[in-house]
């Protein structure tokens, strides 16, 4: 959204938006199309929503726009070749890493998780590898010491526009370059799973914590409980002892959780079926006793 907004309020022309088909969306599975499409929708400009990008179809709409450059970002669908080489200047893809660090599907989440301290937008031209296309500018952010993935996309997302339409200024006004990205510093961040979103409560707090913190809003952190599956909102360690992994200690204004090194306080939860709450708000309600064991 941010991108797009800064694209629309730039000296370029925006012919036409791609986005995802509409999708059931919330609580009632109801039909709504993407948050792009509604401001392409407000701004009045064609809206293309291909089932496949590699559709002969879509294919053709785009070559008929024929447009100088096309900005992506966040699409989540590998481009066929055919579509690469419709526009006259190339695919500009802005990504959520310092790249060749994080190539992939989730690098904010990888980077939460992995610890790093420092992050950043890369914007490059799009080739048929998993963004392996060469650079034209970097942007970095740090990354703050209890961010959330939302919190730190947030952030992104803006400094991150602002990086793509410089970058849109430099290829019309042909001041920029593209530089092959080094083959050192290689890393990769795949789509998240389920698997992945399962919390295990024997590794160290601070990972718990990063793990926690990196699936926050979403997908969002889990774990298995004797009141069925509880999704687990940020955590905060501690630095207190004694509990052993995944075991709970209860008292009237908090909640701890033990893990493979010291305790973390539980934030947020949210039970079955239910909606986000304080975890000391869900205590009083189920009534765990200490010493019963998430895992």
């Amino acid at each position: 959204m941010p991108s797009l907004a800064a694209v629309l309020a730039s000296r370029h022309e925006v012919a036409a938006v791609i986005s995802r088909p509409d999708a059931r969306r919330g609580r009632g599975r109801t039909l709504s199309a993407s948050p792009v499409a509604e401001l392409a929708r407000s701004a009045a400009l064609p809206i293309l929503t291909p089932e496949s990008a590699r559709s002969p179809e879509f294919r053709d709409q785009l070559a008929a726009l024929a447009p100088d450059a096309a900005a992506v970002v966040a699409y989540g669908v590998l481009l066929p070749v055919t579509v690469l080489a419709v526009p006259t200047r190339g695919w500009v893809n802005l990504h959520f890493s310092l790249l060749p660090a994080w190539r992939g599907a989730a690098p904010v989440q990888a980077a939460i998780r992995a610890g790093d301290q420092i992050t950043g937008a890369s914007t490059f031209r799009l080739e048929e590898g998993m963004d392996t296309g060469p650079v034209y500018g970097v942007v970095t952010e740090t990354i703050r010491a209890r961010d959330t993935a939302g919190e730190l996309l947030r952030r992104l997302a803006v400094v991150g526009a602002t990086l793509l339409v410089a970058t849109l200024d430099g290829i019309e006004d042909g001041t920029i370059a593209a530089r092959t990205q080094p083959a050192e510093g290689v890393s990769y961040a795949g789509k998240v799973t389920a698997a992945d979103a399962e919390i295990d409560w024997s590794v160290p707090a601070f990972a718990v914590d990063r793990i926690v913190r990196s699936l926050t809003p979403a997908p969002g952190a889990w774990t298995g409980s004797p009141w069925g599956r509880l999704g687990i909102g940020p955590v905060e360690p501690t630095g207190e002892s004694g509990l052993a992994a995944g075991e709970l200690s209860v008292a009237r204004k908090e909640v701890l959780v033990g893990t493979g090194t010291t305790a973390v306080h539980l934030g947020r939860l949210t039970p079955p079926g239910r909606r986000p709450m304080p975890a000391v708000d869900w205590a009083r309600g189920v009534r765990p006793e200490s010493g019963q064991v998430l895992r």
